[in-house]
């Protein structure tokens, strides 16, 4: 009991410090990412900090794995170097010993992986494509800021507005360049004002010029009102039918197994998969020399964190191409990295070595 407690609270602080560090960096990363897309245009600026937190939600699987993996490498590695290990091996307690308390700590973080993975991933990306869509997809008045130049929802117009009132219903020294109809329209007016409809909404202008060029013979109609009204956008945003795959719900992808989607759910269930794999490679790959130092072990875990979750991702696209099936993907990948891991540690476990072994085979030769 004295072992699982000490073990586990050790773990426990490990595994805190690592995911609060590794978390604030992932943050700093997601944040400084997301100012970049609202400085293009691609979500609203008021959206930054939801689109940011939805994107650290659907990252935390992998958060979570790292720090668990790291945490268990750098808590047995101290207690390698801390002479610990030389302690309880006295005692009767085998590196194999270590394969219960390590997994009666991990079982509630493989959990918590698992059920991100599965769901919390396409939930998160669900709610950005949403954030996304909504802001893309917005009325041609929303776009409007005064003193510059804004597009529409689907590039056929220009706008300009001088002026805004503060409820952004009113505007003055207006311009807007059209083309649709095949025709060519620049419109100007000295003030505009909105107006919903049934049909929509319209930006009525006043006082104002305007100049059509026919595309197919360019003539060119230019003409003078008192008022003219234009739809700028719709009552309503139409709804897209279908998202990217990363935001399907793993029930829909199993429901629809095409290629890309076994990819998805390839890397999905890859991750909680790799949960399982992190645990016993850790365990094995924690063995140092006390005299060396613990940064060998850590540096070789980072490495083998990089390949593996480079070759989940390799993995999906490979099974989304259609390159290989996603049964033997995940066969391969994930059941040979157990059974390397297995083998790694039963070799610490019962100190196997090729001299070892070339002594005894020289032995059994000798008696036989």
């Amino acid at each position: 009991m004295l072992f699982h407690s000490t073990l586990r609270k050790e773990l426990a602080r490990s595994f805190g410090a690592t995911l609060v560090v590794l978390a604030t960096v992932v943050m700093t990363m997601m944040l400084i990412r997301t100012l970049g897309q609202a400085s293009r245009g691609a979500v609203s600026p008021s959206d930054v900090m939801m689109v940011m937190g939805y994107t650290v939600l659907g990252h935390l699987p992998t958060i979570l794995a790292l720090s668990l993996f790291v945490s268990i490498v750098g808590t047995l590695s101290r207690m390698y170097r801390d002479s610990e290990m030389v302690i309880w091996f006295a005692s009767g307690r085998g590196l194999a010993s270590f394969v219960s308390p390590l997994f009666r700590f991990a079982w509630p973080v493989l959990l918590v992986i698992a059920l991100l993975a599965l769901v919390g991933w396409p939930w998160s990306n669900q709610q950005v494509q949403d954030m996304r869509d909504h802001y893309e997809k917005r009325g041609d008045v929303e776009r409007v800021a005064p003193g510059q130049f804004q597009e529409s929802a689907n590039g056929a117009r220009v706008f300009f507005v001088d002026k805004q009132s503060n409820d952004n219903t009113t505007g003055s020294n207006v311009f807007i360049a059209a083309q649709e109809h095949g025709k060519e329209a620049v419109t100007s007016a000295r003030t505009a004002r909105i107006e919903t409809l049934q049909h929509g909404r319209y930006v009525m202008l006043s006082q104002g010029q305007r100049m059509e060029q026919l595309m197919s013979d360019g003539s060119i109609k230019v003409s003078d009102f008192s008022e003219y009204g234009t739809l700028v956008g719709s009552t309503s945003l139409i709804e897209a039918d279908d998202g990217p795959t990363k935001a399907l719900s793993t029930l829909r992808l199993l429901r629809d197994p095409t290629p890309p989607n076994l990819g998805e759910l390839t890397w999905r269930l890859g991750l909680a998969l790799a949960g399982l794999n992190f645990v016993v490679l850790a365990l094995a790959v924690s063995v140092v020399n006390p005299r060396a130092g613990r940064a060998g072990s850590l540096v070789f875990a980072l490495f083998a964190f990089v390949v593996y979750y480079n070759f989940i991702n390799l993995g999906q696209n490979w099974v989304a191409n259609g390159s290989i099936q996603a049964g033997q993907f995940m066969l391969l990948l994930h059941g040979g990295a157990g059974v390397v891991g297995l083998a790694l540690l039963a070799k610490r476990h019962y100190n196997w070595s090729w001299r070892h072994l070339l002594m005894r085979r020289l032995s059994a030769g000798e008696a036989a």
